[in-house]
């Protein structure tokens, strides 16, 4: 690996923008498993893991604790004028209207398809397969997770 290319990686891993995306990332999922934990909601240790790295949905929310890390710290960094900045609050207004409506309505919907799929092939009226439930999120998770990514982005930028 050539001196710039170690330049490069380093800066990234020292970039409080990336820093604070990742670590809030981590974070609402960690906060996310334990309350199941704690709840008792984890039957398996492959359970587990998938909660903490692949799971959506839940409280916080963790694509709403990234994008506001993100856009926070970029504030920091470039300035709330900046185009940067601009672009970094689209995205993420993108994904919060994402994860309360358009996410959270296809998984009721998604639901419902499957408990009419499951009575229609429970009477032998057709196979049925069912589909993937996305859980969107609540309005109260999006808050939680937009404040914890407000406050962890805030924290790496003035630290």
């Amino acid at each position: 690996m050539g001196n710039t290319a170690k330049l490069q990686l380093h800066l990234l891993m020292t970039s409080p923008v990336f820093l604070s995306a990742i670590f809030s990332w981590l974070s609402a999922q960690l906060i996310k498993t334990l309350i199941r934990l704690v709840s008792g909601r984890v039957s398996s240790l492959k359970e587990l893991f998938e909660l903490m790295f692949w799971k959506t949905g839940s409280m916080p929310s963790s694509h709403c604790a990234l994008v506001v890390a993100l856009a926070t710290s970029i504030g920091y960094r470039s300035g709330i004028y900046s185009d940067i900045f601009i672009l970094a609050c689209c995205f993420a207004l993108v994904v919060v209207r994402d994860a309360v409506g358009v996410r959270r309505s296809s998984g009721i919907q998604a639901k419902v398809i499957n408990e009419i799929g499951f009575e229609l092939s429970k009477k032998d009226m057709m196979d049925f397969k069912p589909v993937k439930e996305v859980q969107g999120h609540k309005p109260l998770e999006v808050i939680v997770g937009s404040l914890l990514g407000f406050f962890i982005g805030t924290a790496f930028s003035i630290l």
